[in-house]
């Protein structure tokens, strides 16, 4: 008499398995992983009736994983020692999908107030096996004593038999029968565990070797981590052969419960390729990888960080390939993003030298979150670094301490924008806060003045481009035009220049310099301009204003061009347009310098014939 049991699936259930198999799994080797959390889980919840003191069959076997392949067979099988199934639970479990065994178990702990780790939803899992499988057939012996062995087989399409299988050891080992050999192979089946198993918290052996080597550094107390092994884990994950930068290792359980290992690589992946780098961060739950390169974990201005996220309040869909609650991701980036703020502003004031390595090498990523990011902008602002006309070459400040240098009739923050030091320290628009002692920030690359235009104002005091400042020079020299010769001449310059400039006036800012030009569009300045230039070459938006000029009556060139503008007004006006032309290459706007080589070879012409 046959002793075998036929069950047919549940109504749902067909329709359910259609979506597991052919919907809900985007990789088909996800299988692997789903089989191999769930003989992790059954090894948890038998450590913890361990630790209980309940009887428990066979209680000294090891719990360890075992996965074997036949490829000429084309099985694969995974077995584990852990609580293993009783009759009832076999149907339970494998008999219904909406059932989960996991969280059965999981709120019972709950209510003994106990503490487990366990990951997904069993039946679920379970169901991934028949991506791949023409059948699968499940040898089970409950941890309970008095209970016997049970085998349970399905083809995944109609229903599943259930037969005593006998004395059995203690566990569960499932044996899928395989569609193709691709997973039949050993070489296949060790990278797939390595990639999502690899800190499963119990050993797994393939053919009977161990594949799972790596340690969950991040779990493991931080004084019990030697700097060697934090670097030798950060070439494993971050796939570096020098030494991280930074490395943070932090965990908290408020909000959130997060275990996390962070490392900033020493060189920018940006600046070695010229192109721009991806997350890096995985996410694990509990040890097992749920998404490599996880998006949405962190800024995208923090995609130089590279390491590890492993949360245990994270809801999963089903599959645990996508994160199910977008309110909770949003809130593990805001507890993730903020850590990594404050961290980054201590290790800047712990040793500002190797703040500077850093921030040679990822400032960019920063300044990109100042431009992009308003709800961290404040915390970036502090993180920006540049140098200024307080600090030696090469060395830089922070707007922390250009503030706390701030005089006290200073009330906003200066800074000028030139491709080099050199530049900044010979530009007219620095004149008069050399004059005045003022500090100003110097900021060499490109995109500093949308990072600017963005910050707008730190710790309440605005930010101000240099020649946008409203700032006078306090006492004009003695050798000064007057008044009326400085404004008659600006008037002929005016007259001169035509529709090139928007006005001409006297300036009050300039100590050594004949003339600056100025934007007269209190949007722009000239870096701003050249960049709209840039674009303009490019089909973008055109440029309508013209500059002002403003003429320096200190100046002895500008002193003399309004003595020869009496006696040789022509010369005058080639000058007055050479003085213009000069101020536009000094603030990088001109375009086109041949009208002006051309001019300036006229006036050599006639200087060297009135020394002949």
């Amino acid at each position: 008499m046959s002793t075998t049991e036929k069950h047919a699936f549940q109504a749902e259930i067909a329709q359910l398995l259609e979506i597991v198999i052919h919907s809900l799994y985007t990789d088909k080797e996800i299988f692997v992983r789903e089989l191999i959390s769930n003989a992790a889980d059954a090894s948890e919840k038998l450590k913890f009736l361990q630790t209980s003191g309940e009887e428990i069959f066979e209680a000294d076997a090891a719990l360890k994983i075992s996965v074997t392949t036949d490829d000429q067979a084309k099985t694969i099988t995974f077995t584990d020692a852990g609580i293993g199934m009783t009759h009832a639970e076999l149907i339970d479990n494998l008999g219904t999908i909406a059932h989960s065994g996991s969280k059965a178990f999981l709120e019972q702990v709950k209510a003994s107030k106990g503490d487990t780790h366990l990951i997904g939803q069993f039946g679920v899992g379970f169901y991934s096996a028949f991506m791949v499988a023409e059948k699968v057939t499940v040898f089970t012996r409950s941890y309970q004593s008095a209970e016997s062995g049970w085998m349970w087989s399905s083809d995944g399409r109609t229903g599943y038999d259930i037969e005593p299988a006998g004395e059995l050891a203690r566990g569960t080992k499932i044996v899928v029968q395989l569609k193709e050999t691709e997973f039949a192979q050993e070489s296949r089946i060790e990278q797939i565990i390595k990639h999502y198993s690899n800190f499963v918290p119990f050993p797994i052996e393939l053919n009977g070797k161990t594949v799972n080597t790596a340690q969950a550094l991040w779990t493991k107390n931080k004084s019990e981590i030697t700097a060697g092994e934090y670097d030798e884990f950060y070439r494993f994950v971050g796939h570096d052969s020098e030494a991280p930068l930074y490395h943070l290792h932090f965990a908290t359980d408020a909000p959130l419960s997060i275990r996390s290992l962070l490392f900033v690589p020493s060189k920018s992946y940006e600046h070695l390729t010229l192109t721009r780098g991806e997350n890096e961060v995985n996410l694990y739950c509990r040890k097992v990888l749920i998404q490599p390169k996880a998006k949405g974990l962190f800024p995208e201005w923090l995609r130089f960080l590279r390491g590890i996220v492993d949360s245990e309040d994270i809801p999963l869909n089903i599959s645990r390939e996508t994160m199910q609650d977008s309110a909770l991701l949003r809130k593990l980036n805001e507890v993730l993003t903020k850590r990594v703020l404050k961290w980054l502003d201590e290790e800047a004031k712990a040793d500002p030298e190797k703040y500077d390595r850093f921030y040679a090498e990822h400032g960019h990523c920063l300044k990109e979150g100042v431009a992009n990011d308003w709800s961290h902008r404040e915390a970036l602002s502090k993180l920006l670094r540049c140098e200024s006309s307080h600090t030696a070459k090469g060395k830089t400040t922070s707007l922390t301490d250009y503030v706390s240098r701030m005089p006290e009739d200073q009330k906003e923050i200066y800074y000028l924008i030139a491709p080099n030091r050199e530049a900044t320290e010979a530009s007219p628009y620095f004149e008069v806060f050399r004059e005045k002692k003022y500090e100003v920030l110097f900021l060499f690359a490109p995109q500093d003045e949308f990072v600017m235009e963005h910050l707008r104002e730190f710790d309440k005091k605005r930010l101000v481009a240099a020649e946008k400042a409203d700032l006078k020079l306090d006492a004009p020299s003695a050798s000064a035009l007057s008044d009326d010769d400085a404004r008659l001449l600006a008037n002929f310059v005016k007259e001169r220049l035509g529709d090139r400039v928007a006005e001409v006036r006297v300036s009050k800012r300039l100590v050594g310099s004949p003339a600056v030009v100025v934007d007269s569009d209190a949007h722009l300045t000239s870096s701003m301009r050249r960049v709209m230039k840039m674009m303009n070459r490019e089909g973008g938006p055109t440029l309508d204003a013209k500059p002002d000029l403003e003429l320096n009556p200190q100046n002895p060139m500008i002193a003399q061009l309004e003595k020869i503008r009496h006696t040789d007004p022509a010369l005058a006006g080639e000058v007055a347009e050479q003085v213009f032309d000069n101020a536009l290459v000094a603030a990088g706007l001109l375009d086109d310098p041949r009208a002006m080589l051309g001019r300036l070879n006229s006036l050599l012409e006639k200087l060297l014939q009135k020394q002949a």
